[in-house]
């Protein structure tokens, strides 16, 4: 495995082949967390790793140098999957000082004890040399937490970008040119779809900041280190920060004695119909993971549940309740569903709910009482031709 990025510049992290959860996103492929190692005059460390893997991260440090000679520790992000080892790094060299931001220090100081650590706290631009090259400190607040920052190193037009670019994928590999460009993106769009999409002003400020940079590598806290298809990952992150849309509709829907399912089934007729894609997906048997990664790029999107309980089907609470944290924004749609002897929850809930996310609704809700007749159906056929037609508009 090739773990060297520059010279002098070594990949010093682990790889986290069997983790399928990160807090409500189901991460099929694994994940890393990276850590980089930089030798020069002085030495650095430039984040860390999940606290299982704390072990690991110390042999694999001292392969390539002791850890008596760690001048410096680079604690870009808090989240504990980047500082659950730092604690035991500290221990092993309690010579290292800790640099990272106010914020992240006091967050820092809330999850560990950090009595004996020594401390650089830096601002907004500031550098330090480490002989031959130099460390350049980039504030990126809400990239995804508020004391989140990027360390960039101009001699080597290396650019450690914590959290952003990253994608939660396990590989043997380093590097974007040794895997496929198109899984790699897909999961850089998963990663970004299911962890940073509220965030895509923060995002869009940040890449304009980065744009300044001259870049000749990305080197992310979680995935492969971009360093062949950086030109593509930007100009994918510069669509994910908009949610630019694609000629792409979504129908997505729960459903109990299969009523709203015929519904959804008509609406997905119609919008066939048009030069557009349009993906279908129970939400008893589809994880909001990989629905909210295919909400990041659509146009227009239905939904409908039956009435339980003068309210949703549970499942589709829940994936609405996960999509509408994510705040995906530049869509359209409408609500869908059956009902028994009360029209009150169903579609009226799902509408609420698509307001509330900032959804345009296209169609007032379409609703069927137990069972859709002939002219329910063909309304949500014509309401999804109508889905389509709008899509249309978005096609390459």
């Amino acid at each position: 495995m090739n773990t060297t990025l520059k010279e002098g510049i070594d990949w010093v992290g682990c790889i986290d082949w069997t983790v399928r959860d990160f807090h409500g996103y189901k991460t099929e492929s694994g994940s890393t967390y990276n850590s980089y190692l930089i030798r020069d005059e002085k030495n650095v460390i430039i984040d860390g790793v999940k606290a299982r893997f704390t072990e690991a991260f110390l042999n694999r440090i001292q392969t390539l140098i002791e850890l008596d000679k760690i001048d410096y520790v680079v604690c870009n992000h808090a989240e504990p999957d980047h500082s659950g080892g730092l604690p035991g790094l500290m221990a092993a060299a309690p010579q290292a000082e800790m640099i990272c931001n106010k914020k992240c220090k006091d967050t820092l100081e809330k999850h560990f004890d950090t009595s004996a650590w020594k401390w650089h706290v830096v601002e907004d631009g500031d550098t330090i040399s480490l002989g031959k090259r130099t460390l350049s400190f980039i504030n990126t607040p809400m990239v995804h937490w508020p004391e989140s920052m990027f360390t960039y190193v101009p001699e080597d037009k290396l650019l450690f970008s914590m959290d952003a670019f990253g994608q939660h994928y396990a590989t043997a590999f380093r590097f974007d040119d040794e895997e496929p460009l198109d899984v790699i993106l897909h999961e850089a769009k998963a990663y970004y779809a299911n962890i940073v999409m509220l965030y895509g002003r923060p995002i869009a400020q940040t890449l304009a900041r980065a744009a300044e940079l001259d870049i000749e590598m990305i080197a992310p806290s979680h995935g492969v280190i971009w360093r062949s298809h950086i030109k593509e990952v930007l100009e994918e992150y510069k669509k994910f920060v908009v949610c630019k849309p694609t000629a792409k509709i979504i129908v997505m829907y729960a459903t109990m004695w299969d009523s709203t399912e015929k519904m959804a089934e008509a609406i997905l007729e119609g919008a066939q119909e048009c030069n557009v894609e349009a993906r279908f997906y129970n939400v008893d048997s589809t994880h909001p993971t990989h629905i909210a990664t295919e909400v990041l790029d659509c146009a227009a999107v239905a939904i409908g549940s039956p009435t339980l309980n003068n309210s949703l089907m549970p499942k589709l609470a829940g994936a609405l309740c996960y999509l509408s944290g994510l705040r995906p924004t530049n869509k359209k749609g409408f609500a869908f569903g059956s009902y028994g002897w009360s029209k009150r929850g169903g579609a009226s809930e799902v509408e609420n709910i698509m307001k509330e996310m900032k959804i345009e609704l296209m169609h007032d809700p379409i609703r069927a009482q137990y069972v859709p007749t002939p002219e329910i159906l063909e309304e949500c056929r014509e309401a999804g031709r109508a889905l389509g037609k709008y899509a249309e508009q978005f096609a390459d």
